[in-house]
């Protein structure tokens, strides 16, 4: 948001914005609160229940990113914090949906854990600074539960296979964010500390736009 990739935040009012893999859709309660009209839209129903209780002054949709329910350019932006993407196995599907709903010049903003975190143990401390894993391996991350079902799902795509995906969905690619570990940051969290933000990206944020 401090990084206004959407635009500034005077700009947002009026705008039709969809937040994909919304959550609890933090970042459309955002976005209305700049006068933009946002719309969330999660897979999960418990997801878009916990919206509902914290409040939300803004359509709640549940429905699958790679079949969006809106017409074709109804939307004037779009953004991804962490959703959807990195949980779908052919994500050029989903981006073809975003650049469908976005109207010409639209722009489409999405982030997802930086690639390259795949390589490294999930470690805060100095054992999370040496390669672990092959960067280049694309095998899924899955977890299961005591019957073997998938209950959690994440695949691994390598910055030049994002890039690929969003120009494969004819979308034009004009900014990839790798924001840097901000020095009033001291805390830890999971498998990232400042000791490890410091040297190796947490985040990929690519900025898009629909011709």
């Amino acid at each position: 948001m401090e990084a206004e990739l959407l635009g500034p935040p005077e700009d947002l009012k009026g705008k039709d914005v969809l937040e994909i893999g919304a959550g609890a859709a933090q970042c459309s309660r955002w976005l209305a609160a700049q006068g933009a009209r946002p719309v969330a839209l999660d897979i999960s129903h418990r997801q878009l229940q916990h919206a509902l209780r914290i409040g939300s002054a803004f359509p709640l949709v549940c429905a699958d990113a790679g079949a969006l329910p809106f017409a074709d350019a109804s939307f004037d932006l779009a953004c991804s914090a962490y959703g959807a993407l990195p949980f779908v196995a052919d994500p050029v599907l989903v981006l073809s949906e975003v650049r469908r709903v976005l109207r010409p010049g639209g722009r489409f903003v999405f982030s997802v854990t930086h690639p390259i975190r795949w390589a490294f143990a999930d470690e805060p401390g100095p054992e999370g600074l040496s390669v672990s894993a092959s960067y280049f391996d694309r095998t899924p991350y899955v977890e299961q539960d005591d019957d073997g079902r998938a209950v959690y799902v994440e695949h691994h795509r390598t910055l030049g296979d994002r890039v690929r995906d969003v120009v494969a969905a004819g979308l034009r690619l004009v900014d990839l964010v790798e924001p840097e570990w901000p020095a009033w940051n001291t805390s830890e969290w999971g498998g990232w500390s400042p000791l490890r933000g410091n040297l190796i990206p947490g985040t990929a944020i690519f900025v898009c736009v629909r011709d």
